[in-house]
This record gives C-alpha cells, sequence and structure tokens, in this order.
C-alpha cells in the first residue's frame, strides 16, 4: 500500500493542529500555517473548512485518499452512524492498535514495526499496517520489536492506555477487549463536515 513519504511536520502546520503529540508538532510554531507570510488572517469558505477536516484524519492515521475513500464507504454501510463507524475502523488498523498502546511514539514508528514483520497478530507474524484488529485478539512482538516498544514507553512515561485494550508492559502484549468508543478517542475531528466534503 502507497505512504506518504514527504515532510511530517508540514501536515501539522498544513491543517493547523498536531496529528501526533510529539514535542516538534504540539510546539507554537509548528501550528503556524506554512508559507514565507503563513495565512495571514485569510478565512476559509465551506469547502476549505471540510477538506482541512477530512485532511486531519488522513495524516492522523497515515492513510491516502484511496484507501480513506475505502473506510468511509465501509462505515456507510455498516449498521450506526457513519462518522462513528468511520472512527472505528480507523482506530482498529494494527499500527494504530500499537500506537494507541503506548508501544510506538507515533503512527509512522507505529507503521514501521509492523511492516517490519516484528508483530504477531494472534500469534501469526503479520506486516500489513492496514490489518484490521477485532475483540478478543491479541498483538505481542519478536525481540527486536520489544526493544523499539520498550524504548517508546520509556519516552512516553505516565501514558495510560485508552479502556478498549489491556497491555501487559512486562510481556509487550496488548489484548483487544471491546471496540473503541468516539469519547475514547484522543483526537478531536468532526465526522459530519467529512461526510458532507464527499457528498
Amino acid at each position: 500500500m502507497a505512504r506518504y513519504t514527504g515532510p511530517k511536520l508540514k501536515l501539522s502546520r498544513r491543517v493547523g493542529v498536531p496529528i501526533v503529540d510529539t514535542p516538534r508538532h504540539t510546539s507554537k510554531r509548528a501550528l503556524t500555517y506554512p508559507g514565507m507570510h503563513g495565512f495571514r488572517g485569510r478565512r476559509l469558505r465551506d469547502y476549505g473548512v471540510r477538506l482541512n477536516e477530512k485532511q486531519k484524519l488522513k495524516f492522523h492515521y497515515g492513510v491516502l485518499e484511496k484507501q480513506f475513500r475505502r473506510y468511509l464507504e465501509l462505515a456507510g454501510s455498516m449498521p450506526g452512524n457513519t462518522g462513528d463507524m468511520l472512527l472505528q475502523q480507523m482506530e482498529m488498523r494494527l499500527d494504530n492498535v500499537v500506537r494507541r498502546a503506548g508501544l510506538s511514539r507515533t503512527i509512522w514508528q507505529a507503521r514501521q514495526l509492523v511492516a517490519h514483520g516484528n508483530v504477531f497478530l494472534n500469534g501469526r507474524k503479520t506486516d500489513r499496517a492496514s490489518a484490521q484488529v477485532r475483540v478478543g485478539d491479541t498483538i505481542t512482538f519478536k525481540a527486536k520489536g520489544q526493544k523499539i516498544a520498550k524504548d517508546a514507553m520509556e519516552s512516553l512515561a505516565g501514558y495510560e492506555t485508552p479502556g478498549w485494550m489491556d497491555l501487559n508492559p512486562s510481556e509487550f502484549k496488548i489484548k483487544v477487549v471491546a471496540k473503541p468508543t468516539t469519547d475514547q478517542i484522543p483526537f478531536d475531528v468532526n465526522t459530519n463536515l467529512i461526510i458532507e466534503f464527499y457528498r
């Protein structure tokens, strides 16, 4: 699957919010509009507001447009609120579960952990970052992956894992115990605007 390989900090500056919780992205300068003169107080029109909201969500989960559209179509075919189902599908990606567990600093590090074959899903090596995790699934790590995860945990001291997963830090083992709800997602986004953008 294709991935974005350009400058990551520019993504946060483009949408005006930190897409990852690292000092480089959360600093005051990072949230200024890119370019020599920045945003200069221009107001977004309705289209721009909806586009910006969609881009925020895409950048946060590290997916490109074609894949994002598939998630949206899948969410629309599921029972329940389309926006909630979209967020749930994105949260249950394997790379995101690793990130939410606090075993990687960013979504890009989590994706690399998975792509390099350091992650086992239910005991089977899985190198697909987009693999969907289900309730009851267990995620473990190879020895090399455990070392990387340990470094990430030390750098994220005090991080609390969300209630929809159970983490055993001594064994680097994650068990998904429930589906995430919208109030358990630590990223503010208006899914109604995203759905309106595609209509």
